[in-house]
């Protein structure tokens, strides 16, 4: 009897060996963890713009059109205390800040959050420090829903 080797002819080009190391990048869990922090940032994005809790007056008024640079917003919750930009200022302090952060602007647009529950007056006396800071473009800002007044 005769011993015979039974050569195996190695496959060239077809296929590949069991243990050898994968070179292809797997980027579906990387696209997966892309979509879901995009939807986290779509969903919180819209809670981040109102830092101050305010119970706004409502009207009938169309949506002012958006600027290109973040608008400067002065703030009067139910206390009547003033906050420019969520920052509180002192009364005899508000035209002096609003100078200096208009110098550094483009647009010279305010937009005035007070909450329904303060007095006319008092949104008159911040309007009127408005203007003696040399600023005329006034933005008051309301919700939306409120009672129409053409019948």
């Amino acid at each position: 009897m005769s011993a015979s080797v039974v050569k195996r002819e190695a496959r060239k080009g077809r296929g590949r060996r069991r243990n050898a190391p994968m070179s292809d990048i797997n980027v579906t869990p990387f696209v997966d963890v892309m979509l879901v922090l995009l939807i986290i940032f779509m969903v919180a994005a819209p809670l981040l713009t109102a830092g101050v809790p305010l119970n706004l007056p409502q009207t009938a008024a169309n949506a002012v059109p958006t600027e290109q640079e973040e608008p400067l917003v002065i703030s009067v919750p139910a206390d009547g205390q003033i906050l420019v930009m969520d920052l509180p200022v002192a009364d005899n302090e508000v035209v002096a800040r609003l100078r200096a952060i208009l110098a550094d602007r483009q647009s010279g647009r305010v937009f005035l959050r007070a909450d329904g529950a303060i007095p006319y007056a008092r949104v008159v006396q911040i309007m009127g420090a408005l203007n003696s800071a040399g600023i005329t473009d006034i933005v008051l800002v309301t919700e939306t829903g409120g009672p129409r007044m053409d019948g």
